[in-house]
């Protein structure tokens, strides 16, 4: 025992040194009683990420954005998603309660666009082709393993590099999958196990952060830095520690507790760090009950849609809630009355 957990401390202290230099959200999915599944995730980032919520019915004929050979597709479901930028989609929640969040891995290597074979998807429309085109993990995981597509990122808007993301996804059932792209090849990681994801490092190795954490327990240690290692340490016990039997009501207020303990507070940043930065907003997505919920760091409230209240038909339109710069602004209760019709945003191309 004293030699395995040697062997997982050396990986812990790898995971952090890697993690040095990079952006800092968490995502965890809470298993309770009662087919009670929730997912929260926060965005953490070192400017505004320029996000607004938005109603996709389906329906809607997408390209991948990526040059003339891109894949092409109609969204078999509807969806509300956290856009980044008004260019691509973070975050977000579909029809059939699956779930779909980005989060930031430095490590992440596509495919050379040049020579792949199979037709190009632009980086911004990732979560939203799973989205569109899934009802559960267990669907996207077998489509996705046939690789229909070649991801190609692009730069982050406004700055010098090019996005490095992971897509982590979680459905009504409890199960969820981790996609990511190390040495240029796709990898799956697939089961309901699986329930906290930070940034660094690639998701084979959180794996050996979760094995020396649960050998420590939570209730004798827990690390406190705003790093993705530290975050996923408590994430993963907070996040499991929960009692599985409560009330829907108390099950979310718990998981908004374990999302809220892993957020950085606004205007905390590590300045030879950049990345390492303050929380923006949270979303928790409740699978069951299909409420999307939306917390801005610069706002008192916290807002709701109810998916099941939403037109997602093909003569719905597309809406828009406009959270203004920062998200600053103030919205409660459920918020579906106060979306308005809007052109659909551009996803960021080729």
């Amino acid at each position: 025992m004293l030699s395995f957990l040697r062997s997982c401390f050396a990986v812990v202290c790898i995971a952090i040194t890697l993690t040095s230099s990079l952006a800092a959200c968490t995502r965890a999915v809470y298993l309770g009683s009662n087919d009670t599944v929730i997912t929260a995730r926060s965005m953490d980032w070192k400017s505004d990420v320029g996000t607004n919520l938005w109603i996709l019915p389906r329906g809607i004929d997408r390209t991948g954005e990526a040059g003339p050979q891109s894949i092409k597709w109609t969204a078999k479901y509807g969806s509300v998603i956290a856009s980044g930028y008004d260019v691509s989609t973070t975050d977000g929640m579909n029809e059939k309660g699956l779930d779909a969040n980005l989060l930031w891995l430095v490590e992440s290597d596509y495919p050379d666009p040049h020579k792949a074979a199979k037709p190009p998807l632009a980086i911004s429309l990732w979560a939203q082709y799973v989205l569109d085109n899934f009802a559960t993990v267990a669907e996207a995981v077998t489509a996705l393993e046939a690789e229909p597509f070649t991801v190609v990122t692009a730069s982050v808007p406004g700055e010098q590099r090019l996005a490095t993301l992971h897509l982590s996804m979680s459905d009504a059932t409890g199960d969820s999958a981790i996609v990511e792209y190390v040495h240029g090849k796709q990898v799956i990681h697939h089961s309901r196990d699986y329930q906290v994801m930070t940034n660094s490092p690639i998701f084979e190795q959180q794996l050996a952060l979760e094995q020396y954490w649960r050998q420590i327990g939570g209730t004798i240690f827990l690390p406190g830095t705003n790093r993705a290692s530290d975050r996923f340490a408590r994430a993963m016990f907070y996040i499991n520690a929960l009692p599985k039997d409560e009330t829907p009501d108390i099950a979310l207020a718990s998981v908004f507790g374990v999302i809220r303990n892993v957020s950085v507070p606004y205007g905390i940043n590590t300045p030879e760090e950049p990345n390492i930065s303050s929380t923006r907003w949270r979303t928790v997505a409740d699978h069951k009950r299909l409420l999307y919920f939306f917390e801005s760091a610069l706002t008192p409230n916290t807002f709701w849609v109810d998916l099941k209240q939403v037109d997602f038909s093909p003569s719905g339109k597309v809406m828009k809630l406009d959270l203004g710069p920062q998200q600053k602004n103030t919205f409660s209760g459920n918020v579906v009355k106060d979306f308005k019709p809007a052109p659909p945003f551009k996803f960021l191309g080729l």
